[in-house]
């Protein structure tokens, strides 16, 4: 089912000949930007109808009632709630140990000159929670709960309307808003939600300064398209798992992990790297076995017989620390005789996921990591959602009159060369005075 790409031969650019999923997000703009322009137009109009027209049915109001998110909450089967209560504790754990920096004591460049730094989180977000093929609720968390460490002061959540829950959104998804006390909340999907959330609706929902989260196409065809009236996190694509796996690693593990990311999406992608042709068969026919026994067969196979999935086979463990390099992948698993060696070498990576007990499901439910992560090879220069990814970093400049004479003429004379002399001004009058 896995094609095979051969790289044992190849030495450099490993990046043209690695499986990519075709993503035109240029071409969704074109759908999407009359979208957005109408839901600034119209608001609470422009909401109706798509909607009606892309999710079949118009919620009672948009922005789900309290009373709606508290009975989901108490309806949760007590395990699931158990489970969501331990996956938000250990993504708040991770999140305030690891992610949330201390402001750092300032700079002190001379006698009388500072300059310090605060990081200063935004004020309110609107987090996007897909609800297509698959209801994200995991996603409630990974959005909301870095934003509540940085300290972001209104957190409001969109996600799709469903025909089968009355219009509101997935009832495990609202739960969790519960859960997390996030009372605003809206039925709304698609570029709508990022169009409202960017613009703001009259008499619904103000206008956010971010938007974060995943969505399909159409979602990161409207955060391109409204990027700078709003901050994104991402363009997000088509999820993807690359595994570097030696002999030494279970077909059965491997395959299993092949499998569960391509459960996602048609286009989602799973790539093993591997220096053992034995095990590559092996893999090749535990996907085969595995697959007639899960649930998702069409889905999973069109996106194991597509163009963004391969078996890619390497020369040894240093051609494949490099090809993953070059792939850059949003989950990377590390399946090899000595796991960490390996991953302590790899460069580009949304997340790195150490040895056979480290599966990408255990990530995107409950490992304390988080699961919104940069995709199509994205890793190599943009970092997943955290704490950081909801503040702003503004520097704070403290000098004295003696600090700002001591370089005076050197600033003076940068901005003569520059040929601004008002700027060259602006110190000459302190001087003068």
């Amino acid at each position: 089912m896995l094609r095979t790409v051969d790289l044992t031969g190849i030495t450099s650019d490993y990046r043209s000949q690695l499986p990519r999923a075709e993503f035109d997000v240029e071409a969704a703009l074109e759908v999407v930007r009359p979208i957005c322009a109408d839901v600034h137009a119209r608001g609470v109009e422009a909401l109706a109808e798509y909607s009606e027209r892309f999710d079949g049915v118009v919620p009672e109001s948009f922005r789900v009632p309290a009373d709606v998110l508290r009975r989901c909450a108490e309806e949760l089967d007590p395990q699931l709630a158990e489970a969501f209560t331990e996956s938000i504790r250990r993504r708040r754990h991770v999140a305030q140990t690891l992610e949330l920096d201390a402001d750092p004591p300032p700079a002190v460049l001379a006698e009388g000159a500072r300059v310090g730094l605060r990081n200063i989180p935004v004020d309110r977000v609107g987090l996007y929670v897909p609800g297509g093929l698959a209801p994200l609720a995991s996603s409630v968390i990974m959005n909301t709960v870095p934003a509540q460490v940085a300290g972001v002061r209104q957190i409001a959540v969109a996600s799709p309307p469903q025909k089968d829950f009355g219009g509101w959104p997935h009832p495990n998804i609202l739960a969790l808003c519960h859960m997390l006390g996030v009372d605003e909340v809206y039925a709304v999907g698609g570029a709508q939600a990022v169009a409202m959330f960017a613009h703001g609706v009259r008499d619904l929902c103000e206008p956010v300064s971010l938007v974060t989260g995943p969505g399909n196409i159409w979602v990161v065809a409207a955060k391109r398209q409204l990027r700078g009236v709003v901050g994104i996190d991402s363009e997000a694509g088509p999820t993807e798992i690359a595994i570097i796996a030696d002999g030494s690693a279970n077909p059965v593990y491997v395959a299993a992990d092949i499998i569960s990311q391509a459960e996602h999406d048609p286009l989602a992608a799973s790539v093993l790297i591997t220096d053992s042709p034995a095990l590559a068969v092996k893999v090749g026919a535990e996907v085969e076995k595995q697959l007639a026994a899960t649930k998702h067969v069409e889905r999973i196979r069109t996106s194991l017989t597509g163009r963004q999935s391969a078996i890619v086979l390497v020369r040894d463990l240093d051609q494949a620390i490099a090809v993953a390099d070059a792939y850059g992948a949003e989950h990377l698993e590390i399946q090899t005789a000595d796991a960490a060696a390996v991953a302590a070498r790899i460069r580009n990576a949304g997340a790195i996921f150490v040895g056979d007990n480290s599966p990408v499901s255990l990530g995107d439910y409950s490992a304390g990591s988080t699961h919104v992560l940069p995709t199509a090879g994205c890793a190599c220069h943009s970092s997943g959602l955290n704490v950081r990814s909801f503040m702003r970093t503004v520097h704070v400049i403290d000098y004295t009159r003696d600090a700002l004479l001591e370089i005076a003429d050197g600033v003076e004379r940068f901005a003569l060369a520059e040929d601004l002399p008002g700027h060259a001004n602006a110190i000459t009058v302190r001087r003068q005075q």
